[in-house]
């Protein structure tokens, strides 16, 4: 039997959680305090996922800004953030920029578009 320990990052608690497995089989999850510790611990051990975040280049902006902050729209396989990254690292996109705006759709193959999440005038 494997134990796995984790620190929970569903919410600001950090609960520490300890997850049981038999070979593939989660056989228990313990030491969360709500369900999402639950959730968090049975994805993390089977198919960690995580949305990932990052500014791009701005180019034409009247208020002067550089870059505008972007996040994926939904999580990605954790193997793939690197792709992400090198996908997103020389996107430039001419202003102006609106929250949830699409940059890049299907970034680096993953079927997630990367969004804005600011308002670049």
């Amino acid at each position: 039997m494997e134990k796995r320990n984790l620190i929970c990052i569903g919410c600001p608690l950090g609960c520490p959680v300890t997850v049981e497995l038999d070979g593939r089989n989660i056989v228990s999850v313990t030491g969360n305090t709500c369900p999402r510790g639950d959730a968090y611990a049975r994805k993390e051990v089977t198919n960690p996922t995580r949305i990932v975040t990052s500014t791009v280049r701005v180019s034409g902006s009247i208020t002067g800004a550089a870059t505008v902050s972007c996040k994926t729209r939904t999580d990605v396989p954790k193997q793939k953030i690197f792709e992400v990254i090198r996908g997103i690292k020389d996107i430039t996109i001419p202003a102006p920029v609106h929250i949830g705006d699409v940059i890049r759709p299907d970034v680096a193959g993953t079927g997630v578009d990367l969004v804005a999440t600011k308002d670049v005038e």
